[in-house]
């Protein structure tokens, strides 16, 4: 295929360029600060592009363009595009989860410090990032243990009575309820954010000082408080390592390339401390693409939701400018983005490189992958599977759950369900099946390699035969596949059967085999994320059910207690007086609502 390029159909400004190939579909992202003089350069010199590159090349059968008023709107422009599109020859990064934080509501007057994955620009103070949510809750747990600060939610405080059960066993002051000074607890925050800040040392050297007071005063019960306190920050610091003598946050971006691709290696340093790191990796890559490469990181990585440092430190120059100025405009505090000048950087360049030297040495899933396609008979490794289970009971609040694994990972943020109120009472997993079809295609891509569908033949059916009647001409359609319990009827026997269309009889797939697992694995999770989904919606309906059988409670009321408390539990024990300050709910109505609850 030969496409005719005629660079005076282009215009010279800046903008983006959206590559199809015959059936339409968009399979290269780029922005130019001259959109004539870019698109040019690919139809030049071809012998001295990249192999990717000339591949690339062969498949464009047309040309888009999206003209903006600055390359900086261009830029913004292409990562919104390669996130909507996931273009196969774009840079995509899939590993794009947002990483564990410690958040401190500085602007509250009790503040309490809290795990969470997104930033808010609402005055709060944000530590990390973790990308072990494990670590992360431990050292939470561990600094509520010394550092009592209370845990309950902004809502829950406001309307407390009395101390909850983490004051009793000595894991809160009780700010809910006045039992501790403000100028007491707000030292306890001061210490929480020195050792969070990385000003450990400082905290470790005022604490020591506290003890030795308090013990020769006598105060020895006080002195252990510290003595446990010292022991505690010291257990939370001990895999931190001291790597730059400036006292800034920053990461460190480097690549590293091996037969198999490129690998990217990112160090995260908070106030000179090296509190983690991430490895990613892009099959099929080699360095020359190593401008593109960072500039596709930094934009589809740091989002408006993460923290975003006060440098970047990259191995070498590449849009940084422009990229710069956007990530100070998500950020909304100054971000530079540097190449390493002292040894301590190049030292910390040096260390991210070996990172990601190793992440290019793993290829993570992608055998199992190369495996199943080979098992199934597709026509490539399904990079995105996305699983599905219906799931009622007794006929009743008919679901069906979808899960995603992208590159042999889960993707939590994309697990979805799926309702259908039109089949209640019908027990008709078809029907549900053959539904989910029509609402999947409505929502658009990113479409699936392959749908994996927990059931029979029957199931597996149902699902093919709405492709067919949904699906567009042209468009390949997913791939699919179904597995089916084994003559145990139990889920994860080795016995289970894949199913694929065309065939009268299951694959033979040996029990126990990788690939074989590796699809257990997936229909399992599929499986518990709809009956958790499912049990909590039949959970809140029966409460629901519960408040709205009270005298003198409509669905208006429902509601309003429902926003107000979130639980049966909590409308019982509300007083009088936290029922009147529900909005829309009178003192007269308080009353009656307090005496219906009474006398549950």
């Amino acid at each position: 295929m030969s496409f005719d390029f005629i660079g005076a159909d282009y215009p010279g400004t800046p903008g983006v360029y959206l590559m199809k190939d015959l059936l339409g579909r968009i399979i290269y992202v780029g922005k130019a600060r001259d959109l004539r003089k870019r698109l040019s350069s690919y139809f030049r010199a071809v012998d001295k592009h990249t192999p990717k590159t000339r591949v690339l090349v062969s498949k464009i059968a047309q040309i888009d363009t999206l003209v903006t008023g600055t390359e900086k709107e261009a830029l913004l422009l292409e990562a919104s595009l390669i996130k909507k599109h996931r273009p196969k020859y774009n840079i995509v990064l899939r590993d794009d989860k947002q990483y564990v934080l410690f958040q401190l509501d500085k602007k509250s007057e009790y503040p309490r410090l809290r795990l969470t994955r997104k930033v808010v620009r609402d005055g709060s103070v944000y530590f990390g990032p973790y990308t072990s949510s494990f670590f992360a809750r431990e050292t939470w747990k561990l600094l509520g243990k010394v550092f009592p600060l209370r845990k309950c939610s902004d809502s829950a405080f406001k309307n407390r009575v009395r101390p909850c059960l983490y004051h009793d066993i000595g894991q809160c002051l009780g700010p809910c309820v006045n039992f501790v000074p403000r100028q007491d607890y707000m030292e306890m925050v001061r210490k929480v954010e020195m050792l969070l800040s990385g000003r450990a040392g400082d905290l470790l050297s005022s604490l020591r000082h506290e003890m030795e007071t308090a013990s020769e005063a006598l105060e020895f019960e006080k002195a252990a408080k510290f003595r446990d306190q010292i022991k505690a920050v010291s257990k939370t610091i001990e895999k931190q390592s001291v790597v730059l003598d400036e006292w800034t946050d920053i990461d460190v971006i480097a690549l590293a390339e091996s037969e198999q691709g490129v690998g990217l290696g990112l160090l995260f340093v908070r106030k000179g401390r090296l509190l983690d790191k991430q490895n990613f990796f892009w099959p099929g890559l080699s360095l020359e693409e190593g401008e593109e490469i960072l500039h596709s990181f930094v934009s589809q990585f740091y989002t408006a939701t993460k923290f975003i440092p006060a440098k970047l430190m990259v191995p070498f120059e590449f849009d940084m400018q422009e990229s710069a100025e956007i990530l100070t405009e998500r950020s909304r505090t100054p971000v530079r983005i540097v190449t390493a000048q002292s040894g301590e950087e190049k030292r910390l360049l040096e260390i991210a490189r070996k990172n990601a030297a190793i992440g290019a040495r793993e290829k993570k899933n992608e055998n199992i992958l190369e495996v199943l396609a080979a098992k199934l008979q597709l026509s490539g490794p399904p990079q995105r599977i996305e699983c599905i289970d219906a799931s009622h009971l007794g006929g009743e609040g008919m679901r069906v759950g979808m899960v995603v694994f992208e590159e042999g990972r889960s993707e939590k943020s994309q697990y979805r369900t799926y309702s259908f109120p039109e089949l209640e009472h019908s027990s008709d997993d078809y029907a549900a099946l053959y539904s989910w079809v029509v609402r999947r295609i409505e929502s658009g891509p990113p479409w699936a390699d392959l749908i994996l569908i927990d059931g029979g033949k029957g199931q597996l059916a149902s699902v093919e035969k709405a492709l067919a009647d949904s699906w567009s001409e042209g468009e390949p359609a997913p791939h699919l596949a179904s597995i089916a319990k084994g003559p145990t009827r139990k889920a994860g026997e080795l016995e289970d059967r894949i199913f694929r269309p065309g065939r009268k009889n299951h694959l033979p797939l040996k029990g126990g085999s990788a690939e074989l697992l590796f699809l257990q694995r997936i229909r399992d999770e599929a499986h518990r994320f709809v009956i958790g989904k499912q049990r909590k919606s039949r959970k809140k309906k029966v409460l629901q059910s519960e408040v709205l059988s009270l005298p003198g409670i409509g669905p208006k009321t429902a509601r309003l207690l429902w926003d107000a408390f979130g639980a049966v539990d909590k409308m019982k024990s509300a007083t009088v007086a936290e029922l009147e300050q529900v909005d829309g709910i009178g003192k007269k109505r308080a009353r009656q609502i307090f005496e219906a609850f009474r006398d549950l």
